[in-house]
């Protein structure tokens, strides 16, 4: 997601951190190149246009020109200006007493919706509510069906009429049963429409009158751009939204929708899904998407996604191991399957803030599976301690799973980077790993080595040694 947007802003900042002194001039070629990134993003003019004015006009208000870090300055000038474009953003479900909340689902055909409702229920269900799921989509053949099946899937129950063919009807006597069976929260599927499909469109506002919900989302193909704006301002204008959901946000390199939205229709984007499984729907939270925007990362997001799916009781064992000096091989490759859990590694890459085309380019296809194989082709000592890996050893062992002798120097080295850094973390809180992570990102980024250092003992040096060095002075 917004690939080519995070490419274009990484390489516009990258111009100006190499400058000692920026001018006027600097800030405004600068920003006519965001704004020609903007629009190839499929950002709507207006915004890009408002978004480009404010920039400047607080760029040279806080004297960028002045600072010792123009570029640096300009990173967060621009950052919060997105977040203004985007939020404020409250992506919390407001539960009603006595229940049911209903929730309605609106969109145009194949905007994912059916779907989108699976994950909206599964996400409720693990908030400690009981949804339901209404099959209001009585227009499409087999909705009904994928609905229920989709149901079945999350575990959550889904209320049909056989035979009903009026999706109003449907609607009232879901309510009526989620009343007498204790469901908190009703989920209404309708039927996707098109823009200029008046009768369906009408038939979206029988059913938001006929069972009055207290939050209508609508769902739209962030692939689509501009269109999911005009959609949206469209819905909005019959039905009163109260937010938008934008799917297949991870197949968006562009990411128009997401920039345009709020601005245009006032109406904010609560969640994201970000893949086909039904548990990958995402809050939307504008700061978080700013960074990504940027190339600084989500490490929030990161570390919110890892609560989920790592074993809390095998990273305690890891801290302890990382803090004594003890990580091995065998740890690292743990690791490597643990984070697996979470997704691709190049995504996990970019939410620490370490994207962009050359961390994208050194993780094509599955590294994971390499990794593994080099790792396992070890002797149980090798994996204990890399460092007893000499020019026959790395032989032996590329022969061994089919890799070229330098991969497996490249993986030790990884792996000496990474020991370093995780011993380094092991003994910081999460609040300071998380802003370590972030000043990694951001330093990427603007193209600069992380300031980092890993503190090392001094060698201590033998009578024999120190003859020596006198003599050489």
């Amino acid at each position: 997601m917004f690939e080519s947007l995070t490419d274009k802003f990484t390489g516009v900042f990258r111009k100006m951190s190499g400058r000692g002194r920026i001018s006027e001039q600097n800030v405004r070629d600068a920003m006519r190149e965001v704004r020609t990134a903007l629009l190839e993003a499929d950002v709507h003019y207006k915004v890009v246009k408002q978004f480009c004015d404010d920039v400047v006009q607080k760029a040279l208000g806080q004297e960028v020109i002045k600072s010792l870090h123009p570029g640096q300055m300009m990173v967060k000038i621009v950052h919060d200006e997105l977040v203004a474009l985007m939020g404020p953003v409250d992506s919390r479900i407001y539960y009603v007493s006595p229940p049911p909340t209903i929730i309605m689902m609106a969109g145009l055909q194949g905007s994912g919706k059916t779907t989108t409702c699976g994950k909206l229920g599964k996400k409720i269900l693990a908030a400690g509510k009981s949804p339901m799921l209404v099959a209001c989509d009585l227009q499409r053949p087999a909705a009904v069906e994928q609905l229920s099946i989709v149901g079945e899937q999350v575990g959550v129950p889904v209320f049909r009429m056989e035979g009903e063919k009026n999706p109003v009807r449907v609607a009232r006597k879901a309510v009526t049963w989620a009343q007498q069976n204790d469901r908190d929260v009703v989920i209404i599927d309708t039927a996707g429409r098109l823009h200029i499909d008046q009768e369906m469109m009408k038939q979206a506002q029988d059913i938001a009158k006929a069972v009055s919900p207290h939050q209508i989302y609508l769902v739209c193909d962030a692939m689509t751009g501009q269109d999911a704006v005009n959609s949206a301002h469209e819905f909005n204008e019959r039905l009163e939204l109260d937010g938008v959901i934008l799917t297949k946000f991870d197949s968006d390199a562009r990411g128009g929708a997401a920039l345009s939205v709020k601005a245009v229709t006032g109406k904010p984007v609560k969640f994201v899904g970000v893949g086909e499984k039904l548990d990958d729907l995402e809050e939307f939270h504008a700061d978080r998407m700013a960074g990504r925007i940027l190339g600084m990362g989500d490490v929030v997001s990161l570390v919110e996604k890892a609560q989920q799916q790592l074993d809390v009781d095998q990273a305690a064992k890891m801290q302890e191991k990382m803090a004594k000096g003890r990580f091995t091989l065998d740890d690292f490759l743990a690791q490597m399957r643990q984070m697996k859990k979470m997704g691709p590694l190049k995504e996990i890459l970019k939410m620490m803030g370490m994207g962009g085309a050359e961390m994208a380019g050194m993780v094509q296809g599955d590294e994971l599976k390499g990794m593994e194989a080099i790792i396992l082709s070890m002797t149980l000592t090798e994996r204990e301690d890399p460092n007893v890996v000499e020019a026959s050893r790395r032989r032996r062992i590329a022969r061994g799973c089919g890799a070229d002798p330098q991969d497996v120097s490249g993986l030790i080295k990884q792996f000496n980077m990474a020991a370093n850094m995780m011993k380094q973390m092991s003994n910081m809180g999460m609040r300071d790993r998380m802003k370590f992570a972030q000043q990694v990102g951001q330093a990427g980024m603007m193209g600069m080595t992380p300031k980092f250092k890993v503190k090392q003992r001094s060698k201590r040096l033998t009578k024999k040694d120190r003859q020596k060095k006198k003599k050489k002075r």
